[in-house]
């Protein structure tokens, strides 16, 4: 890289591209602004070394954070959509419907109750696999 020169206030500074200047006689100030400079210049050092040494538990507040945000996210839709006149009680009614069905289709006979552990047995082979221990 090339140094340049500049003229300041008939004061040449030498300065490489990328480096800050370093305090001359004529300025005696930068003495006291050039620790406070490098120690700037090295934040981003020390920001890099902070994440990677603590790595795991920034993930875990970061997941901590985002399950409350999603659960006051949640709790305030839910909120808007009990404010709809006649939603909530069209809801509750299908529920009791989808229940009411659940019971006629699974519960009543006992074929019926079989085929619902076969499906809840394969869906749970499906999610966690074979187990040996069986």
């Amino acid at each position: 890289m090339e140094a340049k020169e500049q003229q300041i206030d008939q004061t040449t500074i030498k300065t490489e591209p990328g480096t800050l200047a370093k305090p001359s006689a004529e300025q005696p100030w930068m003495e006291y602004v050039q620790p406070v400079l490098d120690t700037l210049a090295k934040v981003p050092d020390y920001i890099g070394d902070f994440f990677a040494d603590n790595k795991k538990p920034l993930i875990t507040i970061g997941l901590i954070i985002a399950g409350l945000v999603t659960v006051k996210v949640t709790l305030a839709v839910l909120g808007a959509i009990d404010d709809i006149p006649l939603l909530a009680p069209v809801l509750e009614l299908v529920g009791l419907g989808y229940t009411a069905w659940f019971v006629y289709r699974y519960l009543l006979k006992e074929e019926s109750r079989k085929e619902l552990i076969l499906e809840f047995e394969a869906l749970k082979t499906q999610v966690f696999g074979n187990s040996s221990n069986s």
